[in-house]
């Protein structure tokens, strides 16, 4: 018999079976571990003692463990699909930018333009590379995400539609969850004491999407700065000490403390911590504020969905060309295909801005620590795989920069930050980045060490 050793493999008195069996170093599983189990269901005797009643225990004795993590993990991608993404970037060439918003257009396609946001959700789904230096001290790859916004902005939508990129999701509210809840939790099992994995636990290797992140006690969040930063959870509980891995991709939504502020640090308007603010690679603040030409915009675009829906013939040019399942394969492939390595050019970039951000960090104190470096070069390297590259270009720093500029409550490069709500897709976004570019490098200081950038800048202008 072949069946999943859960809760619900229950004998007919309600006990899980235990396991008995060989044990085999390739089969050893750990706590978070979904398997399934071949063997052979069968009753044993418990011990015989004076004036205690003779039990019947159910066993099951196992021939065979099978992890189901790697087999959820893997993802067929066929041949012509490959081909199909090669050829896509293969007539983008001239455009890369273009064919990079035709793939972030797929991202929550009901969401109407909120183009930072669905770029944010794409580099953090993708990641960073994994490095480990020589004394073995591991620098995660995974990026956080949180989404600080206004009610009615979409957060919600984009947290459901994250977990179905992901191969494994867990979606939890922070109303409902405690750290047992988040972490492990021990409880006892015919007078043995057992751990159960909770959610960050279960989603090692996927995504865990915490909606309404603020509703948690503050106990409560404490409890994941361990799994978000070192992806590990030290336990001590009844005796059992261990330590558990949770390399998952931390994604939480959560509204402003009362009216957001923008004079105030992001601290105190979301009532987050700085040490647990500073873990999150992208915050995205969205404010719903009134602005007629958007509000336009966006209601023409909700109207006139019936009538694509009824045609169809639109849809087929537009949505069509990135489905969901082609998205989540896209991100797969490329997660596994590509190792991106950081060229001189984007070290240099990301290395100015992180020293103009340490010096005017008055504002942003929580967030300009080491850890933005980090942040920096695992969403250059997860932009240099979205554009299906093997190194990291000063487009793929530019970008990383962006997305870093759109998290801050007060720029240090741009005077007046714009919401990110209102961001939309641009017609021309090569040419749009180029302005960008040069404006970044004028205040990095940077642009006479790039002297391609003023032919470029002149032959778009002229």
């Amino acid at each position: 018999m072949s069946t999943p050793l859960s809760k619900e493999l229950k004998s007919l008195d309600n006990d899980i079976p235990k396991l008995q069996g060989l044990k085999d170093k390739s089969s050893e599983t750990m706590l978070e571990d979904d398997i399934i189990v071949t063997g052979i269901l069968t009753a044993k005797w418990s011990s015989d003692l004076k004036d205690v009643r003779c039990d019947l225990d159910p066993v099951l004795i196992a021939n065979h463990v099978r992890r189901t993590n790697e087999l959820r993990s893997d993802m067929d991608i066929p041949d012509e699909v490959i081909m199909k993404f090669k050829q896509f970037w293969s007539d983008f060439k001239d455009t890369p930018l273009k064919g990079r918003n035709a793939i972030l257009r797929g991202i929550c396609p009901q969401v109407f333009g909120l183009f930072t946001v669905k770029l944010a959700v794409a580099l953090t789904l993708i990641g960073g590379v994994q490095h480990v230096d020589a004394s073995g001290t591991k620098v995660r790859g995974e990026s956080h995400l949180l989404l600080v916004g206004d009610p009615g902005t979409g957060k919600s939508q984009f947290l459901k539609f994250a977990a179905k990129l992901s191969n494994r999701s867990v979606i939890t509210t922070g109303f409902g969850s405690t750290s047992a809840g988040l972490t492990v939790t021990a409880v006892r099992d015919g007078g043995e004491w057992m751990l159960e994995a909770g959610a960050l636990v279960l989603a090692d290797g996927g995504l865990c999407c915490i909606d309404e992140f603020n509703s948690m006690r503050e106990h409560d969040r404490a409890t994941i700065h361990e799994a978000m930063e070192q992806q590990t959870i030290s336990i001590a509980k009844a005796g059992l000490v261990t330590t558990l891995n949770t390399r998952t991709i931390v994604f939480g939504a959560t509204n402003p403390k009362g009216h957001y502020d923008p004079g105030q640090s992001l601290s105190v308007n979301t009532t987050l911590s700085g040490p647990l603010l500073s873990r999150f690679d992208i915050v995205l603040v969205l404010l719903d504020t009134k602005n007629p030409e958007w509000d336009a915009v966006v209601s023409s675009h909700i109207l006139a969905e019936p009538e694509e829906s009824e045609n169809g013939k639109r849809d087929e040019n537009l949505a069509n060309i990135w489905p969901l399942p082609l998205l989540r394969r896209y991100i797969h492939f490329v997660k596994g295909y590509f190792k991106p390595v950081l060229t001189k050019e984007a070290e240099k970039v990301i290395s100015s801005y992180y020293q103009l951000q340490r010096r005017s960090a008055t504002h942003n104190a929580a967030r300009t620590t080491v850890r933005m470096l980090e942040s920096l070069i695992r969403l250059a390297q997860a932009h240099a795989r979205l554009m299906f590259r093997n190194e990291v270009t000063r487009l793929d720093a530019i970008t990383a920069i962006l997305c870093i500029e759109s998290s801050m409550t007060t720029s240090a490069i741009v005077d007046s930050v714009g919401n990110a709500l209102h961001s939309n897709f641009t017609e021309n976004p090569d040419q749009e980045y180029a302005k960008q570019e040069r404006l970044i490098l004028e205040k990095l200081s940077s642009i006479d060490e790039f002297p391609d950038i003023i032919s470029i800048h002149g032959s778009i202008t002229g």
